[in-house]
């Protein structure tokens, strides 16, 4: 056994450190520390380098922090070091986590500006969006933020340097934008977070001092059948491409959106026999997956899910008579000149104008005729009655829309129920709006013809 130390050296060496035990403290043959208290010590390197450490016990185990170099911390901060860990002990929280995260979040902090996590936020969520719609969010934060905040650390930017960014914008009466600006920047400040900058995501709580964003104009619909008729016959004897008459019959009986009609493919539709044009199709379906959900509802910040639609006859007559031309590959509803690509998503609203229902009624509205007459029609059928509900429920579910009173995990497992109950609803619907219309094959016909009223 070695020596005991003497009585006096062993006291002397319990009493708290002193500035200069500090700076007198000089190399030896070994590395040894000199101890302060609460766990503080210095340690003192056989080269002479001398840093500041703190022992500590968190979740059973004995720790240890490096908490800075003498001469750069001293005596004192080096004591307030530690009590700062101390404090963080009490909490629960583990110091030395603690202080790598600061570090973490100090060093990416001052490297990334909110343009450099804004592009990167951009780039990790373009794969989910239809390209206009990327290039608007980009170019939207290109000519609007990044000059005001951009080059700032997101850890600095607080409420008032981004609302005054936005009050720019409110200024120039693009008050939509400024608030599709403040809901982009949030996310970008999530993103940020998540990558380890801490910040008090400043777009949260400006939300409340935007101006608020003026009603909209309710786009025409039309919600009277005996007006939907003539809708149909003059849109049917129209002088127009057979596709663009065909796609809007098909838009019209499933009340789709019309993105979704737009790009419908073939391999989407099954439960038809191509062959025999005579054959039922009581089990023809139209499944859009998951991801095209995903990216019709990208602006409304929904989840994507499956969506299934039963067809009808109607509609399955329009696909024949689309196939018997089209080849029945890629795209239902190509577009004129090149096969590859989808109708022009104004060819159908150009139609409806050009036959002067401008101002009446507009593609995406048959969803609103579908959901006000068909809603209708369940009321009158049994009003009060708990079915009411159910049927209700069955028409949400057809538009792809989440019911009221059903929660999206809900949605997500009942997606495909009720099916029976839809393709009874998409036959009534397509019974009643093509009361009097032209056989499907007529549509065929681009050239106009005489309307018998």
């Amino acid at each position: 056994m070695g020596a005991r130390m003497p009585e006096a050296a062993e006291k002397e060496a319990r009493k708290p450190l002193d500035a200069r035990k500090v700076e007198t403290a000089a190399p030896r043959d070994k590395d040894y520390k000199l101890s302060d208290t609460g766990g503080l010590y210095l340690f003192v390197s056989k080269s002479g380098h001398r840093t500041w450490r703190l022992k500590y016990r968190f979740g059973g185990k004995e720790r240890r922090l490096v908490l800075g170099t003498f001469p750069d911390v001293g005596l004192k901060q080096a004591r307030a070091l530690r009590d700062d860990a101390k404090f963080a002990l009490r909490e629960g929280r583990d110091p030395g986590l603690e202080r790598t995260r600061a570090r973490h979040s100090r060093k990416v902090g001052h490297q990334n500006t909110f343009e450099q996590f804004a592009r990167e936020w951009h780039a990790s969520q373009v794969e989910r969006w239809k390209p206009v719609h990327a290039t608007d969010v980009l170019e939207s934060m290109e000519n609007n933020l990044f000059g005001e905040i951009g080059d700032f650390p997101v850890d600095q930017i607080d409420e008032g340097l981004l609302l005054h960014a936005l009050r720019k914008v409110e200024a120039r009466g693009a008050i939509e934008t400024a608030h599709r600006l403040r809901q982009r920047a949030e996310r970008v400040f999530r993103h940020a977070a998540a990558n380890g900058v801490r910040n008090s995501n400043p777009a949260v709580n400006v939300k409340d001092a935007l101006k608020p964003v003026p009603s909209k104009k309710r786009r025409p619909a039309l919600v009277d059948l005996k007006t939907i008729h003539t809708f149909m016959r003059d849109i049917d004897r129209a002088a127009a491409s057979p596709v663009t008459k065909l796609s809007s019959r098909f838009l019209a009986l499933t009340a789709q959106r019309p993105g979704m009609v737009r790009e419908v493919l073939w391999t989407e539709i099954s439960g038809i026999d191509w062959a025999n044009l005579h054959a039922p199709a009581c089990d023809a379906l139209w499944t859009v997956p998951a991801a095209k959900m995903k990216q019709e509802l990208d602006l409304r910040e929904d989840e994507a899910f499956e969506h299934k639609i039963p067809l009808t006859q109607a509609a399955v007559n329009v696909l024949r008579t689309v196939r018997s031309f089209s080849g029945g590959r890629g795209l239902v509803f190509p577009g004129g000149r090149e096969s590859s690509k989808p109708l022009s998503e104004n060819a159908v609203g150009y139609l409806y104008n050009r036959e002067g229902w401008k101002g009446r009624h507009v593609p995406h509205r048959w969803r609103s005729s579908f959901s006000t007459i068909m809603n209708g029609r369940i009321e009158r059928a049994h009003p009060g009655a708990e079915r009411l509900l159910t049927d209700r429920l069955v028409i949400d579910l057809m538009l792809a829309h989440t019911p009221s009173g059903m929660s999206f995990s809900e949605l997500i497992y009942n997606r495909h129920a009720y099916m029976e109950r839809r393709r009874e609803f998409a036959e009534d619907w397509a019974m009643l709006i093509l009361e009097g219309a032209d056989p499907v094959e007529m549509l065929l016909d681009g050239r106009r013809r005489r309307i018998e009223r």
